[in-house]
């Protein structure tokens, strides 16, 4: 129970469905450790807490608040920061539900003597009538389906999970909330990176925290200052470090130049951003790595697919190669057309041409492919 509308609203139904239903929140990120109270959360905030807590009252479960701060920080913030020093644009809300929500907190609720976890995400799962699998699928309510930031859950978690909102749409969640007099019913969406204060940007919250998760910026690539250049080197202007900026970024280059320039390319090692033209941000294949497969067996080999590269895109048909190296799933995808600003660290999520409900897996992108047979970063 994170505090918001939708965790309150399935721990409600599940009390309703006769479950016997203890209500957890986690404490992950403690935003005033300075005790100035100078920066401002975006979300799981002690205020948070206490509405969480307020809304269990009313349900009439019991309520506990557990401490994975530690957890957090190894399993979620730390890796997010090292990504963007290596030059990628990660999502911790992917890690968050993996290591996190569906794998440390699971074990606890199992200690507590729960068999599932219910969460407030906005997906499905159905039982695959000739195997028996669990299958995740998108909720009804599209423009809130979660299922992207899903894909790397596991068979085992898939079967432990109930989301008791996959079937509803948001207005009738708020309904159900108002009349049940939960105290959050109204309250807005919380849609940013919940670690990263109000006001801040990645880069500010990398510089800012680099000492606490034990990071010395100035000896680690991605950090230093360097050029921006165009594909073929030639110096436009200069930057502080390359970690602040994403693939696609138009705004905040500080470049004067007679069409709008957008970043191409991240190069740590060379403490570089590559910048072009909109018309060179397209790529027809893309690399994808650490690949979570919930698609019929065998994984390895050629799959027909709709593919997404970031949580709002589009998604498109594309051709999905498969293979094992060592313990992991690797991937390459080819789209039936170009697609704009593939983003090294972000998720391609696969779902299925037949069933365009169903999610097959996903993995993060690992570098670009272009046409002519070299790679991006």
């Amino acid at each position: 129970m994170s505090g918001g509308v939708d965790s309150s609203v399935a721990a409600l139904l599940m009390a309703r469905e006769g479950a016997e239903v203890v209500g957890v929140s986690m404490h992950l990120w403690n935003h005033d450790r300075d005790g100035t109270g100078s920066l401002e959360g975006r979300c799981c905030t002690l205020d948070d807490l206490g509405t969480a807590r307020r809304a269990a009252d009313i349900i009439g479960i019991p309520h506990y608040i557990l401490n994975m701060e530690d957890e957090f920080k190894e399993k979620v913030v730390r890796p997010f920061a090292e990504s963007y020093l290596a030059g990628a644009t990660p999502i911790p809300c992917v890690s968050c539900n993996t290591d996190l929500k569906f794998a440390s907190l699971l074990e606890r609720a199992r200690s507590l003597g729960c068999e599932a976890v219910a969460t407030g995400h906005y997906a499905r799962i159905e039982e695959d009538p000739e195997t028996g699998l669990p299958v995740l699928r998108k909720a009804l309510d599209l423009d809130r389906d979660q299922t992207y930031f899903l894909h790397g859950l596991t068979v085992e978690q898939l079967r432990a999970v109930r989301f008791p909102l996959g079937s509803l749409m948001k207005s009738q969640v708020r309904e159900m909330a108002r009349e049940a007099g939960l105290p959050n019913w109204g309250k807005p969406d919380s849609q940013e990176v919940c670690f990263v204060p109000k006001g801040e940007g990645p880069g500010e919250f990398i510089r800012r925290e680099a000492d606490w998760l034990g990071l010395r910026l100035p000896a680690l690539p991605g950090s230093s200052p360097g050029d921006i250049t165009d594909r073929e080197g030639h110096v436009l202007g200069h930057h502080q470090g390359v970690f602040p900026y994403t693939v696609g970024q138009r705004r905040g280059l500080g470049l004067a130049a007679g069409k709008p320039l957008y970043v191409l390319e991240i190069r740590p090692s060379e403490a570089r951003v590559v910048v072009g033209g909109a018309e060179e941000l397209c790529e027809q294949r893309v690399g994808v790595s650490g690949v979570n497969w919930l698609g019929p067996l065998p994984a390895e080999g050629v799959h027909r697919v709709r593919a997404r590269i970031r949580y709002r895109h589009p998604e498109q048909e594309a051709v999905l190669r498969l293979w094992r190296r060592e313990e992991t799933l690797e991937g390459d995808l080819e789209f039936q057309e170009p697609v704009r600003a593939v983003t090294p660290g972000q998720s391609a999520v696969f779902f299925s041409l037949a069933e365009p409900d169903r999610v097959l897996g996903g993995g993060v992108i690992r570098r670009m492919l272009r046409a002519d047979g070299s790679q991006g970063p």
